[in-house]
């Protein structure tokens, strides 16, 4: 394999921007776990002046990720955001204006191998969200494991992230007044292994429930899709039916989320690494689909507000592939 070593006079905004994605990579893929093993070892090691006190708040804390989370406008605010975002970069683009006075569902697509788009666009105040949506307070929805990590769960609520369970769209979709949007990555864990470069398959078919919280409050539902966002990351051949697809299916059903074999560039070499390739990636919101809010929706209205979801997705990114370079002949695989 023939390594390219990144040249040596790059210039200080790219160098930055590079230290901002590999932090970024860091704390989703380690920070967790590291926060946890601090935890431990402070309960071994007898450090009860921190850990009590501690254990005392996430008492009283642990429903806070589902009534709203608790967003730091200071945690928002980093500069190493704004670094984030312009390393790929990161473009946010409205098709259709939206009422403040309305809740909404935004449904995310494809959910790539980190969510680098929907986090770029939606956890940080680097984004062109509130110049493109005034009046709208934008929550990402997440898994709800992520939240029992002790120390962790307080740097991912800084950034505005909620958990993505039914009690938390609740709380959000139906605020009074309207001026909520809930984005929830609706392809999950599961579409993270289909995400290859070049591949336009989601995980839509059988996810419902977010049709059935739609109807319930009332909220409209708009698709999004984030063009470049598969392509940021090789994984490792898995085609269905293969040995290692089988055992990540299986892992996947177990721990709650998937664990794709990915590689990318290095620091100071193209050639392999975990960090992102500098691909741009081009986030469209789609046009809202009225919802009328049904308090006990049948299936059949479930089923038909879904194929339209499902129509009014592929419209969009019809409409719009040939803008980012996808072949004409390309289109979406729902499965």
């Amino acid at each position: 394999m023939k390594i390219e070593f990144a040249p040596l006079n790059i210039p200080l905004a790219p160098r930055l921007q590079t230290a901002a994605v590999l932090q970024w990579v860091v704390t989703y893929l380690l920070l967790a776990q590291v926060c946890v093993g601090i935890f431990v070892i402070l309960i071994i090691y007898n450090y009860w002046f921190l850990y009590i006190p501690y254990l005392t708040w996430l008492y009283f804390d642990w429903r806070t990720p589902e009534q709203g989370g608790r967003r730091s406008n200071w945690i928002r605010n980093w500069p190493v955001w704004k670094y984030f975002k312009d390393y790929f970069p990161i473009h946010l683009m409205k098709t259709w204006d939206l009422d403040p006075s309305q809740n909404y569902l935004f449904g995310f697509h494809p959910h790539g191998i980190l969510v680098s788009g929907a986090f770029g666009n939606f956890c940080s105040a680097y984004s062109d969200f509130k110049e493109l949506f005034p009046g709208f307070t934008v929550y990402l929805h997440v898994l709800p494991c992520w939240f029992r990590c002790p120390l962790f769960r307080e740097h991912l609520m800084g950034n505005g992230a909620v958990s993505v369970s039914k009690e938390s769209l609740s709380y959000v979709l139906s605020w009074e007044g309207g001026g909520n949007i809930s984005v929830i990555v609706l392809g999950g864990a599961k579409e993270s292994l289909d995400a290859h470069p070049g591949k336009l398959t989601l995980v839509i078919r059988p996810r419902k429930g977010f049709i059935k919280i739609a109807l319930t409050h009332g909220a409209h539902l708009v698709p999004v899709f984030s063009f470049g966002e598969n392509d940021l990351f090789k994984q490792i051949n898995n085609p269905e039916g293969s040995w290692l697809r089988t055992v990540q299916e299986k892992l996947q059903k177990i721990m709650g989320f998937a664990l794709p074999l990915f590689h990318a560039r290095g620091i100071f070499q193209y050639s392999f690494g975990f960090i992102p390739y500098r691909k741009p990636i081009h986030t469209v919101v789609g046009r809202p689909i009225p919802v009328q809010q049904t308090l006990h929706p049948t299936p059949e209205q479930i089923e038909e507000l879904h194929q339209t979801y499902m129509e009014e997705l592929r419209k969009l990114f019809e409409e719009h592939k040939g803008k980012y370079g996808i072949p004409e002949h390309e289109t979406l695989i729902f499965k």
